[in-house]
């Protein structure tokens, strides 16, 4: 990770920090003071959290996308013009932009230029089928960025990957440096493993992207940081990843706007340290809806179906508290029939804004403390002003609705708690 990453890396993590041991000054007034002085405490907290929310906002849409990550349109006054042809390794080793084009099996486009080298590759009516290879590998760069121009490019890897030295490369497209999707077009990704891997930072800044996979549609290890485009993912593991098995500290995900249908056999989003969603509509289908240490969503309409958890802060790391924040936006979750959480922390809960609706006959598992100051919360149709640890809810299997401990087969009638 290099320097500029680092910074931004932390400054998105340190403002959620401050949010978190704010957080953890709840947890001990609350088992300590009496309850008035506890509830004083949580609306200083809330009052708090929303001024690190609008400073962390304007500081990581500053700090995190440079000008040219949010050009869509690049200048092509000096593009060199690759058409691709079967059986051929493109290897570009210096800086630049390169226009791709033409339609080719087994071709390969390699970035491999100095240390400083920004490159930038855009797609232009592209399709590339390869049997074991990434389409494209970028071996070394500071930054490489991949764009769509206006129409649509196709890229896919059909049999198995086969590994470049120790270098597992395991995604059609394959980065060991920073790398930023952007665009104005649709790129088409399929994938017998991953979609995207990007070993250092990944921004999304436009674009639309339909990704089929069986493994994870969008990963990486340091950070992956979205402000736009377009997504339409399904994917055999997760739909966006971010982890680094050898440094905990990373693995954030920030969500600042687009639009994304995530379908995904295990996690919709999975970070390792934070995951914080600032705008967006997301709709998600998948075994857990969002899992990382800390959640934060701030803002968007983030609608989760989900079979194990929907929302779930697991310690995965220890350079962040463990705890689900809802700030604002909108919030629904649909949960499975059984052993299931709606919002599941392994620390503490803080909705202080925002409206959260859930559906679930579990609806909120927690450790520490669970706090609502702000925002509005439905459980299975009905509006409550407290969280209460994990219980059969009303409606969906709960203690007054159906199948649980009211209704059909229950031990009472109506909806309740």
């Amino acid at each position: 990770m290099k320097f500029q990453s680092k910074k931004a890396a932390a400054l998105l993590l340190s403002a959620s920090l401050m949010a978190t041991m704010a957080a953890c000054g709840v947890s001990e007034k609350q088992t300590t003071d009496a309850n008035t002085k506890a509830e004083t405490v949580v609306e200083t907290v809330a009052a708090e959290q929303t001024a690190v929310t609008e400073q962390q906002t304007e500081a990581t849409a500053s700090e995190l996308f440079t000008e040219r990550d949010l050009t869509q349109t690049p200048d092509l006054t000096d593009a060199e013009t690759i058409t691709v042809s079967d059986g051929e390794t493109y290897t570009l080793t210096e800086e630049g932009t390169y226009l791709l084009t033409g339609t080719a099996e087994n071709a390969q486009i390699v970035v491999e230029a100095a240390e400083d080298a920004k490159v930038q590759l855009v797609l232009d009516d592209l399709t590339v089928t390869n049997d074991d290879a990434p389409v494209i590998y970028v071996k070394s760069a500071d930054k490489v960025f991949v764009t769509t121009a206006d129409g649509g490019s196709a890229l896919s890897v059909t049999g198995a990957f086969a590994a470049d030295g120790e270098e597992n490369t395991d995604a059609v497209i394959y980065s060991k440096e920073d790398l930023v999707l952007n665009g104005v077009g649709t790129l088409t990704i399929s994938s017998t493993d991953n979609g995207v891997s990007c070993k250092d930072d990944l921004k999304i800044t436009g674009g639309a992207y339909v990704i089929t996979c069986t493994s994870d549609a969008l990963e990486a290890n340091d950070s992956i940081s979205i402000a736009d485009g377009t997504f339409t993912i399904t994917a055999g593991k997760d739909g966006l990843h971010c982890e680094y098995d050898e440094d905990l500290t990373v693995g954030s995900i920030l969500i600042q706007g687009g639009s994304f249908r995530i379908e995904a056999g295990s996690d919709g989003i999975q970070g390792t340290t934070v995951t914080q969603i600032d705008g967006g509509e997301i709709q998600i289908s998948a075994s857990e809806g969002i899992e990382s240490t800390f959640i934060q969503i701030n803002g968007g309409e983030v609608a989760i179906s989900a079979a194990d958890d929907g929302v779930n802060a697991a310690q995965k790391s220890t350079a962040c508290e463990t705890g689900v924040e809802i700030t604002g936006g909108s919030v629904s979750i649909t949960m499975a029939q059984g052993d299931t959480d709606a919002i599941d922390s392994n620390g503490y809960i803080l909705i202080s804004g925002g409206a959260v609706e859930i559906s679930a006959q579990f609806a909120f598992d927690y450790i520490t403390t669970a706090s609502h100051t702000g925002g509005t919360i439905t459980v299975n149709g009905e509006t409550i002003s407290e969280i209460t640890q994990s219980m059969m809810m009303g409606g969906m299997g709960g203690m007054g609705g159906h199948g649980g401990m009211g209704g059909p087969g229950g031990m009472g009638s109506g909806h309740g708690f």
